[in-house]
């Protein structure tokens, strides 16, 4: 019989027991899969979600092979893409026609703004809308003309009458009926001038929106452009600081070796080496980024770019810019339009109210009994007809109040576009006068600070500063040169949108000597396809003068309107903040004592 063990003698026992059967043990055990609270304080890298497989011989990050090892067919069928069928309108001109079709890069910035203004699809729909509003100016003119309906009837009918006295008598048979109404308004006292002044009100309240759509366009285009070759510089700049850094780490690692510097100085520019490639793949994906935009605002990729020309403004100071906005910008003159249009209605509503005076003619040909049709009879008559509204339980009335309080909003919305307007024109204008003077003080701060950077890095390999003193002056000279290339960016699209805001980023400005889309022509050539000769015209003037209220565009009734905010004022750098007195200019300023 063994004799028992004391409690401690026997746990120890059990301990040496395990630890001599663990690692045979664990051998053919599977691993444990890890928890999902995150990983173990390893001193690995934090945030890498998916460890890469240490067999592959890649990178942890480097991810240009996984398109590669995906061997899923994802070939579309050329049956179930979209279809595409190239064609723009009629009235392109055929050197821009001939330079779509061909798909090559664009190289200018006059070349993008020619393809913007004439292949965007948001463009070209709005100039569709407004020619689809060039026919409602059309539909109002004809119902100054005459109209001539017909109606052509064959029916059968049975009739059987009861009789006091005898039997009951059946009648049957078919008959034919034609006739013609001539129906001729002659004064409506205002409806159809008013239904006229609407639909033109209609269509300028469109010109305008396309006139807004162009400037857009345009704007895009030019912010695309610009943005292609801001970001390609900032490729160039990231590439050139890793390639700055690279060659330290190579140098410190040579000096390492001698014992020059230390393991923590080659592991700082190790960190900074790091951050450099992926500050180069950012650069990257952002320059990929303003290609797609590029493609898509213009049409075509782009090419080798050449620097833009610098743009011109019809105006020298903000206060010029705003009166210039008065008459030009697309946001004011819709608003106007769109005020018009509410007015014609208040017209249309008051017109309502009063009689109208209609000749009808018709003229009739059909069976002298509904029961044959063997002999015939015609009829012919002539009548002016006065009708007018008598009481219709305040129905006009309501819809006159209403029209009038519609109008009253948007003649209060043109004064909201006139603050609008000048809003966006200052802050645009005051952006473009701070960034365009700014981009010296960047190029200044560039160079001293590339200046900066190449004397310490010769005071490092001298041991006069650190390796983190060099790292910094890289990083200023790094965010400098960033900073410097923003701003001549950023300078030239503020001043592009100063353009827009005042509405002169147009076709006509940027390119005088250009083709530009006549929104007339089309108008032109449908306007009159309804009229009556000497007769629309005469109707027409006729029934205007019946309208009350006119056709020229309202005052503004803000009492703010006459206010305009001032734009910044530009102080020379040198002249922006007084230094202040040294203490030795102190001592010579102070009167001697006695």
């Amino acid at each position: 019989m063994i004799a028992p063990l004391p409690l401690r003698s026997a746990l120890l026992a059990a301990c040496a027991a395990c630890a001599v059967i663990a690692p045979a043990f664990a051998q053919n055990m599977p691993a444990p899969t890890p928890p999902m609270q995150g990983p173990p304080d390893t001193g690995a890298p934090g945030g890498s979600y998916g460890a890469d497989d240490p067999d592959s011989g890649r990178d942890r990050g480097d991810i240009r092979g996984d398109a590669a090892d995906d061997t899923t067919d994802s070939t579309v069928p050329e049956a179930d893409r979209i279809a595409v069928r190239p064609e723009l309108p009629a009235e392109t001109p055929a050197d821009v026609a001939e330079r779509a079709a061909s798909g090559a890069p664009v190289t200018s910035l006059t070349e993008a703004l020619r393809l913007a203004y004439w292949t965007s699809p948001a463009l070209l729909a709005q100039r569709a809308t407004v020619k689809s509003y060039d026919y409602r100016v059309v539909q109002a003119r004809a119902n100054y003309g005459p109209k001539l309906d017909y109606s052509l009837a064959a029916q059968w009918q049975y009739d059987r009458f009861q009789q006091r006295l005898g039997p009951a008598i059946a009648l049957s048979g078919w008959s034919t009926t034609a006739s013609a109404i001539l129906t001729q308004p002659l004064f409506t006292f205002g409806r159809n001038a008013s239904q006229e002044r609407n639909s033109r009100a209609q269509l300028d309240f469109q010109r305008q929106v396309l006139r807004s759509t162009e400037q857009q366009a345009l704007l895009d285009a030019i912010t695309a452009y610009i943005g292609v070759l801001r970001d390609r510089a900032a490729v160039i700049i990231a590439k050139d600081n890793l390639a700055a850094l690279e060659r330290q780490l190579k140098d410190n690692k040579a000096r390492l070796a001698v014992r020059e510097v230390t393991a923590t100085d080659v592991q700082q520019i190790s960190t900074r080496v790091a951050l450099g490639q992926a500050q180069v793949y950012a650069a990257q994906r952002d320059a990929a980024s303003s290609e797609a935009s590029f493609l898509r605002m213009v049409g075509m990729p782009a090419g080798e770019l050449v620097p833009p020309n610098p743009l011109q403004l019809p105006v020298r100071q903000l206060e010029e810019a705003y009166a210039f906005a008065e008459t030009h910008s697309p946001v004011i003159l819709a608003a106007q339009a769109r005020e018009k249009v509410s007015r014609s209605s208040l017209a249309a509503a008051k017109a309502d109210l009063l009689p109208r005076i209609d000749f009808q003619g018709s003229a009739t040909y059909g069976s002298q009994s509904a029961y044959n049709d063997d002999l015939r009879q015609r009829d012919v008559r002539g009548q002016f007809i006065i009708s007018g509204p008598i009481f219709e339980s305040g129905l006009r009335r309501a819809r006159l109040s209403e029209a009038a309080a519609a109008n009253d909003a948007d003649w209060r919305l043109l004064d909201s576009s006139l603050r609008e307007s000048r809003a966006s024109l200052a802050a645009s204008w005051n952006d473009w006068q701070a960034q365009q003077a700014g981009i010296a003080s960047y190029r200044d701060a560039e160079d001293s600070a590339r200046k900066a950077y190449e004397g310490a890095v010769l005071q490092q390999r001298a041991g006069l500063i650190t390796t983190l003193d060099v790292l910094d002056l890289a990083r200023e000279l790094l965010v400098a040169r960033s900073n410097s290339n923003t701003a001549v960016a950023n300078a030239y699209i503020a001043k592009a949108r100063v353009l827009a805001a005042a509405g002169a980023l147009e076709q006509s400005w940027l390119m005088p000597d250009g083709a530009r889309y006549d929104a007339d022509r089309h108008l032109g050539r449908v306007r009159h396809s309804g009229d009556i000769p000497v007769m629309t015209p005469i109707l027409g003037d006729l029934d205007a003068e019946a309208i009350t209220e006119r056709a020229a565009a309202r005052p503004v009734r803000d009492p703010a309107g006459a206010r305009m905010a001032p734009s910044i004022v530009i102080v020379p750098a040198d002249q922006l903040v007084a230094p202040a007195a040294s203490p030795a200019d102190q001592a010579a300023a102070a009167p001697p004592k006695p």
